[in-house]
């Protein structure tokens, strides 16, 4: 019998090293489950603190460059107004003016990373940058041919009594080739306009020296025109605009009206020079008491965009072009301009592509913040799902896989009663005691973790008492000594429910052996 009980002392030996090896990697399993379950409601608030801050930061004020000039302009006095009018709103967009040369110097501003919007002129540097937010105004070419002894012409002194014989024999201007060897007024303080000028001379098969070019400052072109006559004089600005009604004004003598020349070749120019179109100057449109012109006038035009960066935020240049807009009800009293803008051909094939936020406002296709994120969150939160239902598969797996060690400890401890009962030694009692305190400890372990559930909790209290009760009661036997007391197995104060009653057994057991729990 004893080479039989000392092959069970090895055998309990070898499975309670096993045992504790498995004990210890439930643990370590058990222990990642229990973080598992602080990480995903960790990571889930990671998920929608994420969302929020890109929420604030998509609604947050954002501060624009705005490159315009020249200083003093009606364009830059129309910046500064949007700007203080953001600010009395309470607006989302800040907006800072940044003043130029021109339209030219607006455009390299923007270019260049020093704006990231700007008011530019079609056929100056459109920037390469840009893309266009909204049609500001058209600009129409008018060449005007003053009325005699306007001060344009020379006022009165310059009356026909003394004439030379050259300036007698000179004839009237009645279309564009009439312009060679004369002295023509461009309102403008850069070669801009004279540019335009050129385009036109060119098509008529003018040589551009053949003209003489008179500078006129378009914030006093009457003072210019002091002591500098012209034989006609080139303003561009909107019809309504204040340069080419100064320029009418100066060529206009009491009731004699200046007459305008009309660009028949507007439709061939536009054609060449893609940055100019082919319009016309409606009759009676500049006139006061007298129709000017007469007739509707044939010539071009040129386009003054506001433009946005391309890089900029979409959101970002649909809330700029919403609140362009608008103003215009606010500030049209006082900046006319405002009441024509127009929006830009949003068409993919534009010829002036518009910026895909202003398009997007403009054409209601404005996404909000979830409109964009949402298919991001959707997935965020499928893969949150995902990785829920594996660790829930893996914390299932790992009760599953601690039930099947318990039922085998649970065996153990029938053995160890059925060989106690068998044993024909106190040495024989001595191993089995060892075995069973070995398992105990275990247990004590898996009790101050919280992971034995309640059923299980009594299976061990029950299974452990009936073994040290087997090994008492053989010992006993063996020794002649008195029988331990049936039913004190389950001894405690009576109030304590069975699930208290079998964790204070197992503790009393485990002070009995003397066994000091290891940390688990």
């Amino acid at each position: 019998m004893w080479p039989r009980k000392r092959h069970w002392a090895a055998e309990a030996a070898n499975d309670d090293s096993s045992l504790t090896d498995g004990d210890s990697r439930r643990a370590r399993l058990s222990l990642s489950m229990r973080q598992a379950f602080f990480i995903i409601p960790f990571v889930l608030f990671l998920l929608i603190g994420a969302a929020g801050i890109a929420l604030y930061f998509s609604s947050a004020t954002a501060t624009l460059r705005f490159a315009v000039g020249p200083p003093g302009s009606e364009d830059a006095r129309l910046v500064q107004a949007l700007a203080q009018q953001f600010i009395r709103e309470h607006a989302s967009i800040r907006l800072i003016p940044v003043v130029t040369d021109g339209p030219g110097g607006a455009a390299r501003a923007l270019d260049d990373g020093q704006a990231e919007l700007a008011i530019v002129r079609r056929d100056i540097a459109y920037p390469q940058a840009g893309q266009a937010v909204a049609e500001l105004r058209e600009s129409d070419v008018v060449i005007i041919v003053p009325a005699a002894g306007s001060l344009a012409n020379g006022g009165v002194k310059a009356a026909p009594q003394k004439q030379s014989a050259k300036a007698k024999k000179a004839k009237p201007i009645e279309k564009i080739e009439d312009l060679e060897g004369r002295r023509v007024g461009v309102v403008g303080r850069s070669p801009a306009n004279t540019e335009v000028l050129n385009v036109i001379l060119k098509q008529y098969q003018i040589a551009p020296d053949k003209v003489t070019i008179v500078e006129l400052d378009p914030r006093d072109i009457a003072g210019s025109l002091r002591g500098v006559p012209v034989d006609a004089i080139v303003a561009i600005g909107p019809v309504a605009g204040p340069v080419i009604a100064d320029a009418i004004a100066a060529s206009t003598r009491g009731k004699s009206m200046p007459t305008l020349l009309k660009i028949g070749a507007s439709e061939a120019i536009a054609a060449h020079h893609l940055v100019y179109e082919a319009t016309e100057i409606k009759a009676g449109v500049l006139g006061g008491q007298s129709l000017l012109p007469e007739e509707s006038v044939e010539t071009i035009s040129v386009k003054h965009y506001i433009v946005a960066l391309k890089s900029l935020r979409e959101n970002t240049v649909a809330d700029f072009t919403r609140l362009l807009f608008a103003a215009r009800q606010t500030l049209a009293g006082e900046y006319p301009v405002l009441a024509k803008i127009e929006k830009p051909d949003t068409d993919r094939d534009a010829a002036v592509p518009a910026h895909p936020g202003a398009a997007a406002f403009l054409n209601n296709d404005q996404k909000t913040f979830f409109d964009k994120y949402s298919d991001y969150l959707y997935f965020g939160l499928m893969l949150m799902s995902g990785i829920g239902s594996g660790l829930a598969w893996l914390a299932s797996y790992a009760r599953a896989d601690d039930r099947v060690k318990r039922l085998k400890i649970l065996d153990r401890l029938l053995d160890i009663v059925k060989a106690a009962r068998a044993a024909q030694s106190v040495g024989e009692l001595v191993k089995l005691r060892e075995e069973a305190d070995g398992i105990l400890g275990q247990t004590i372990r898996q009790v101050e973790a919280n992971r034995l559930d309640e059923s299980a909790l009594m299976a061990f209290s029950l299974a452990l008492d009936q073994a040290q009760l087997a090994i008492s009661d053989r010992r006993a036997t063996l020794t002649g000594g008195p029988p331990p007391v049936p039913g004190e197995a389950l001894s405690g104060d009576a109030k304590q429910t069975p699930v208290e009653r079998a964790r204070t057994r197992i503790k009393q057991l485990s002070k009995n052996a003397k066994i000091v729990p290891e940390p688990s």
